[in-house]
């Protein structure tokens, strides 16, 4: 019995088959879509089926989004899906939407030590519950409990909770926000779109100097964010607008993956996933992300002793969605 799991992203989808006999983690084939190539869902897994040969049972995708009977309106894309929809176009037995959180929280029982990265030791608790946050095109949160026999995860939407600015240029920021958007959530800072708005506002606001050189680079660029980060990385032009952009960043990154572990007393560890977390370590390790997480007042103790992981596989969200769908057919 095949199934194909999928983790469908607003900017890649990565589509797995998978056997019951090799697990989650081994894909008898895969292969990585941009996204935005399809106008379809289903579109986008039935040219995967084609060129997959191997018959195929169930389909399990991760999704972003809440889902409400079989049906889901994608956060990041302009897709509406329908499970019977999907079942019927591609003749499967079978299709199961998850949160796309849930997914990757699924998986995290699965990696190995080497698909991580620690930022902080801290003092893990046995079978102590488990957050995750992962900065994307969007800001996806969920957690992990352990029911006495395994680690159940759980998906959550607190990535559009409240934005708290924590200083006066985040307070500024959140005020240039709410000039554009109807609501302020963490999910309008912390993410790929939300750096390319701090950039903007820092530029615009006049807080930080645009030298021509980069101004004529962004000009030209579909997405400034990846931009920023490779000025900031690879040091060929020093720029403070762009060092001030991904520190502002991280500090609210820092403080919203902080919030969510507090939430549900993470004694079991902080997970940092998406595409954002891992292409960003030599930042992420200099220490303002750690200051802003275990800046918590009289809980500041407990902060430090939770230890804080970036997850480094980016095939973590595939491999989740397949470990629900092979624990289902168990």
């Amino acid at each position: 019995m095949m199934i194909i799991a999928g983790d469908i992203g607003g900017t890649n989808s990565r589509l797995g088959i998978f056997s019951p006999g090799k697990g989650p983690g081994n894909p008898l084939k895969e292969n990585t879509y941009p996204t935005a190539n399809f106008h379809s869902a289903i579109e986008l897994i039935g040219t995967f089926m084609e060129q997959a040969p191997y018959p195929v049972d169930r389909i399990c995708l991760g999704v972003a989004g809440p889902i409400t009977e079989g049906k889901v309106i994608m956060t990041n894309l302009p897709w509406t899906i329908r499970e019977r929809e999907m079942t019927a176009a591609l003749k499967v037995k079978s299709v199961r939407f998850i949160n796309d959180m849930l997914a990757l929280a699924s998986a995290l029982p699965i990696l190995k030590p080497s698909d991580l990265l620690t930022l902080q030791e801290g003092v893990p608790e046995t079978n102590g519950p488990i957050a995750l946050v992962a900065a994307g095109t969007g800001l996806g949160e969920a957690f992990l409990v352990w029911d006495g026999v395994g680690y159940r995860a759980f998906p959550s939407e607190g990535g559009h909770a409240d934005f708290a600015p924590q200083s006066d240029l985040e307070m500024e920021l959140m005020k240039n926000l709410q000039k554009k958007f109807c609501h302020v959530g963490y999910d309008r800072v912390c993410t790929g779109p939300g750096i390319a708005g701090i950039y903007q506002f820092l530029r615009e606001g006049g807080y930080v100097e645009e030298p021509e050189w980069l101004a004529s680079r962004m000009k030209l660029a579909q997405d400034i964010a990846p931009v920023i980060a490779e000025v900031v990385l690879n040091r060929e032009n020093h720029s403070g607008l762009c060092e001030k952009t991904l520190e502002m960043f991280i500090s609210v990154l820092g403080a919203e993956a902080s919030n969510m572990a507090l939430t549900i007393l993470a004694t079991g560890g902080m997970y940092l996933g998406g595409g954002i977390a891992p292409k960003l370590i030599p930042l992420l390790s200099r220490g303002g992300f750690i200051e802003s997480f275990c800046r918590k007042g009289r809980m500041s103790n407990l902060a430090a002793r939770i230890p804080i992981h970036v997850i480094m596989e980016p095939k973590a969200g595939l491999y989740g969605a397949a470990a629900c769908c092979l624990t289902d057919l168990a």
